[in-house]
C-alpha cells in the first residue's frame, strides 16, 4: 500500500482538521484549570503593563501569546488592586489573586477570555502535529508520517492538554523544533543555519525552563557528532563545532532572551525587582553564589533581563528539588516515586500505542540478530553514523526520562509531553518497516484493528480528554483510584456542575473544589462553600455535597512516611456512594 505525495498530504490535513475541531468544539463547557489563570493573567499584564512581577518562574512566550487575542477585548485591568500593588514582598498565592480578580471581579468576561486565550494554544498543537509529520515525511516515507500524525492527532494527552494555556505543549513543540534545526547546523554548519538554530534556540528557552536540559543535550550530541565525522582530526573539528555551539546560544542570548525580557520588564521598577528577586529567593534551597548572582544582575542596568530570566530558572529548579504534594496510588507524599512516571504514563496512554511500542522494540531487537558482544562499538558507531537523526531522539528519551524519574516533582503525565513527539516517529518508522512480507495482509489488518481501536478508545470520552485512562486502568471512571490533579481534576468542569444544578433544581449545594474557576461567580447563591478538615457534625443532613477528586482523594489517602499534613479528613464518606460524578472530576453527595 502506497501513498501518493498529494494523497498523503490531503490525509494530512484531514486528520490535523479533525483535532482542530475536536479541542476547539471541546472548550464549550470548561472552566480555566488550575495554572491556567495565572498565565492568562500574567500573559495579559506582561503585554499591557510591560511589567513581570507575576508568574516569574515561567518564561513569558506561551503566555504572550494566550493573551494576545485579548488585547482586542477592551478588558478592565484591576490596577489598584493588592495582590498588583504589592506592597508587601511578593507571596506565590499573588499571581492567583490577582488572576482571580481579572478574571471574575473587573467586569470582564471569563468564558470569552478562555476561548480567545486557548485558541493561540490550538493553533501551537497543530503547529506541532504538522512539523512532526513533515518531519518524519522527510526522515521516512508517507506512510511512517501518516502513522506518526494519527498517533499524534489521536493522543489523549495532546488533545487534553493542547487546549490549555499551559506550557507543556509548547515545550514539545520546542524540543522538535530545536532538535531540527540543530541537526541542520550539525550536518551542514553555514552561517545561515548558525543563526537559524540560535534564533530557535532563543524562542525554545523562552517556553519553559525544563527546557534547559536542550543544552546538555545538545552538548552531548555535537561531541559524537563532530567526532564521528571528522575527515582528519578529530579533535579540532570537536573544537570548531563546540565554538559554533557556544556561538548558537550567544545568538539566542543576546537576540531573543535579552530582548523579550528587556521588553517584559521595560515599566518594572528596579528596586521592585530587585526587591523582589532578593525574597523570592531566599526562600529555596538555592546555593548562596547563584542568589548572590542573580541579585548583582538585577542591580545591573544592562543585565535586568538576565536577573529575570535566571530567577525563573532558579525557582523552577527549586521546584524541582523540593517537590509537591501528591496522590498516588492510595499514598500521599510531598516526594517523589520512582514508579510515578512510568506507571501514569502505562495507564493513561492509549493501549494500541504501547502495543506498537512493544512491537516496535521486539522488532528493532530482532534486528541486531548478532549478539551484542559481537563488534560492538564498530557496530553502534556504524549504526550512529547512518541513523543519526534517531540516534539523536533515542538520546533525548534517555535523558529526559532519566532526569524525569530522579526529580523530585510528580505532577502529571503532561509533564512526559516533551518525549510524546520522539516517540511517535520512532515508533511509527519501524512499525512501517516491520509491514513487510511475511503474513503481510495479517499485519496491515492487526494494524488497522489496532488504530480503530486507538480512535474509538480516544473519541469516546470526548469532551473530557483530560480524565481519558485507557482499558488497563479501567477507563475513566476508575482514573481517581490512581491519580488525580491534572491527570483528572484539574478544575474544568465547574460550569458543568452548575449545569447539572439547574437541571436537577438544586437550590443549594456545598463544595470544595480545586481549580482554576470561581465557584462564587459561577454558583452565586447556590454555592456554600466546604473544606475538608470541617468537622463532618457541621454539614446539615440531607443536604449535597461536591468534592473535587483531587481534594477527596487527598483527604482519604494512606501518608508515607514523614508527610505530616492530614490525610484522613474525607475517610467519613466512603460510606457513601456519589449520587453522580461532573465529568469524571467532582463527586457529588446526598449525605442523608
Amino acid at each position: 500500500m502506497n501513498f501518493s505525495n498529494k494523497t498523503t498530504n490531503v490525509i494530512a490535513a484531514i486528520l490535523l482538521g479533525i483535532m482542530f475541531v475536536m479541542t476547539v468544539f471541546s472548550i464549550k463547557d470548561d472552566t480555566f484549570t488550575f495554572d491556567e489563570t495565572a498565565h492568562v493573567a500574567s500573559g495579559y499584564s506582561y503585554l499591557t503593563q510591560r511589567d513581570f512581577r507575576l508568574n516569574p518562574e515561567h518564561p513569558p512566550l506561551i503566555k504572550d501569546l494566550a493573551a494576545l487575542p485579548l488585547l482586542f477585548l477592551n478588558l478592565n485591568f484591576p490596577k489598584d488592586h493588592p495582590s498588583w500593588i504589592q506592597k508587601e514582598p511578593p507571596q506565590w498565592w499573588f499571581q492567583f489573586d490577582f488572576a482571580n480578580q481579572f478574571l471574575y471581579y473587573s467586569d470582564n468576561n471569563p468564558d470569552k477570555i478562555l476561548f480567545w486565550s486557548r485558541l493561540p494554544m490550538i493553533l501551537v498543537l497543530v503547529f506541532l502535529g504538522w512539523f512532526l509529520f513533515y518531519w518524519t515525511k522527510k526522515l521516512f516515507d508517507n506512510k511512517a508520517a501518516l502513522l506518526a500524525l494519527f498517533l499524534f492527532t489521536f493522543s489523549p494527552t495532546f488533545l487534553a492538554h493542547g487546549r490549555l494555556v499551559t506550557t507543556d505543549v509548547g515545550a514539545a513543540l520546542g524540543v522538535v523544533l530545536a532538535t531540527y534545526f540543530w541537526l541542520k547546523f550539525l550536518e551542514n554548519p553555514t552561517k545561515k543555519n548558525v543563526i537559524l538554530a540560535g534564533l530557535i534556540f532563543g524562542l525554545v528557552m523562552l517556553i519553559k525552563f525544563s527546557l534547559i536540559l536542550l543544552i546538555p543535550f545538545f552538548g552531548l550530541i555535537t561531541l559524537i557528532y563532530a567526532w564521528l565525522f571528522a575527515s582528519k582530526k578529530p579533535i579540532l573539528n570537536i573544537l570548531k563545532y563546540l565554538a559554533l555551539a557556544l556561538l548558537i546560544g550567544t545568538i539566542g542570548m543576546i537576540f531573543i532572551i535579552w530582548p523579550v525580557y528587556q521588553h517584559h520588564i521595560s515599566d518594572y521598577p528596579e528596586e521592585r525587582q530587585i526587591r523582589d528577586t532578593q525574597f523570592l529567593l531566599s526562600t529555596t534551597a538555592i546555593h548562596e553564589p547563584l542568589i548572590n548572582l542573580n541579585n548583582w544582575l538585577a542591580a545591573n542596568p544592562i543585565l535586568r533581563p538576565f536577573s529575570q530570566y535566571l530567577l525563573g530558572l532558579l525557582l523552577a529548579i527549586n521546584r524541582s528539588m523540593t517537590g509537591h504534594t501528591t496522590f498516588f496510588l492510595g499514598d500521599i507524599s510531598a516526594k517523589a516515586w520512582k514508579s510515578y512516571f512510568p506507571i501514569v504514563y502505562l495507564i493513561k496512554e492509549p493501549l494500541t500505542f504501547h502495543i506498537l511500542t512493544l512491537i516496535a522494540l521486539l522488532y528493532a531487537a530482532w534486528l541486531i540478530r548478532k549478539p551484542f558482544w559481537q563488534n560492538t562499538l564498530m557496530r553502534i558507531k556504524s549504526w550512529i553514523k547512518s541513523h543519526f537523526p534517531e540516534f539523536t531522539m533515542l538520546a533525548f528519551l534517555g535523558i529526559y526520562w532519566l532526569t524525569s524519574l530522579t526529580a523530585e516533582l510528580n505532577i502529571g503525565v503532561r509533564h512526559l509531553l516533551p518525549v510524546f513527539p520522539f516517540t511517535f516517529i520512532l515508533v511509527s518508522s519501524l512499525i512501517i518497516f516491520w509491514l513487510k512480507p511475511p503474513l503481510l495482509k495479517l499485519k496491515y489488518l492487526f494494524l488497522g484493528i489496532l488504530l480503530i481501536w486507538q480512535l474509538f478508545s480516544v473519541t469516546s470520552i470526548y469532551p473530557h480528554f483530560l480524565a481519558y485512562f485507557n482499558e488497563l486502568a479501567g477507563g475513566p471512571n476508575q482514573g481517581y483510584i490512581y491519580t488525580v490533579d491534572s491527570n483528572l481534576d484539574w478544575g474544568q468542569d465547574l460550569k458543568r456542575l452548575k449545569k447539572w444544578l439547574d437541571e436537577k433544581n438544586i437550590d443549594k449545594i456545598y463544595l470544595d473544589y480545586f481549580g482554576g474557576g470561581d465557584a462564587r461567580y459561577y454558583l452565586k447563591e447556590k454555592f456554600a462553600p466546604w473544606w475538608g478538615k470541617r468537622d463532618p457534625e457541621e454539614f446539615p443532613k440531607g443536604s449535597y455535597l461536591a468534592i473535587s477528586a483531587t481534594h477527596l482523594q487527598g483527604g482519604r489517602a494512606q501518608p508515607v512516611k514523614g508527610f505530616a499534613e492530614p490525610a484522613d479528613y474525607y475517610r467519613w464518606l466512603d460510606k457513601y456512594e456519589p449520587i453522580t460524578k461532573i465529568g469524571y472530576s467532582i463527586f457529588v453527595y446526598q449525605i442523608k
